[in-house]
């Protein structure tokens, strides 16, 4: 799930040649699925305060980096959906810059199965320009299991992500897991906590100080089941994540 709100706050970044989720679209994903006959369109908003300052490999530091994500997503029936994403970047002494596109269907268990707890899985493939990412196409398989106890909400994404290709397709899969604990304080607001992880190869994880990980308090406010608005501010835990980053997720569902 960026410029109009990215001075408000959340997520995660990536620093170096393993796969992992960028600081683009910074999402831990609920099971729920787009209504048939409908569309939800969001703006992902992302800004690095403290990130890489040199280039790597040709592609360009994220220090102070603004990325912007348009994304779309048509829901089909009751357990299909495909969603469409627009990556942009700009930084002082970068330009404005397209950095690609991803495509992503998923499918989910219907809520008449009546399971005790929501399953999905989504599958996202895309391209991204070498300036952005060592690796210019990549593949994510995203199994979610989520659970809302009261006025807990807990979801889990064990992701694999491949690079396709660049400096990582070597490496196979990487398993890059996303948590979300959250708690109701009121109808209206929604705070927990979010973490975005990179490990390394699921035949042999990186030390821990070449792998990612990042917590971010975040807050969702539930203005109407039309809406969905998320913010937070994270910090990365090792020195291969990108150290501070905020971000918001403004999204609107409508009847086409």
């Amino acid at each position: 799930m960026k410029a109009t709100l990215s001075g408000l706050l959340l997520l995660a970044g990536t620093a170096g040649p393993a796969v992992a989720q960028e600081n683009y679209e910074i999402q831990v994903y609920p099971y729920e699925t787009v209504e048939p006959g409908h569309t939800m369109i969001e703006l992902h908003s992302n800004f690095t305060f403290q990130g890489s300052t040199t280039a790597q490999g040709g592609v360009l530091p994220t220090n102070h980096q603004l990325h912007e994500t348009i994304e779309v997503t048509r829901g089909f029936n009751d357990w299909f959906e495909v969603g469409f994403y627009l990556f942009t970047s700009s930084a002082r002494g970068q330009g404005v810059g397209w950095v690609g596109d991803h495509i992503r269907p998923r499918v989910r268990i219907p809520p008449k199965w009546k399971w005790p707890v929501g399953v999905s899985i989504s599958n996202e493939i895309g391209y991204q320009r070498a300036r952005y990412s060592a690796d210019t196409w990549t593949w994510e398989i995203r199994p979610i299991v989520d659970k809302r106890i009261g006025r807990w909400y807990l979801s889990f994404n064990p992701t694999l992500e491949r690079s396709l290709h660049g400096e990582a397709v070597s490496q196979g899969f990487v398993f890059s897991p996303n948590v979300k604990a959250s708690y109701d304080f009121t109808k209206t607001v929604t705070g927990g906590i979010e973490y975005y992880g990179s490990l390394g190869p699921i035949t042999g994880f990186d030390p821990l100080s070449q792998q990612q990980h990042q917590l971010f308090p975040a807050i969702d406010l539930n203005l109407s089941p039309r809406w969905e608005v998320n913010v937070g501010v994270g910090v990365g835990l090792t020195r291969s994540t990108d150290h501070l980053i905020a971000k918001a997720i403004l999204g609107y569902r409508f009847d086409f």
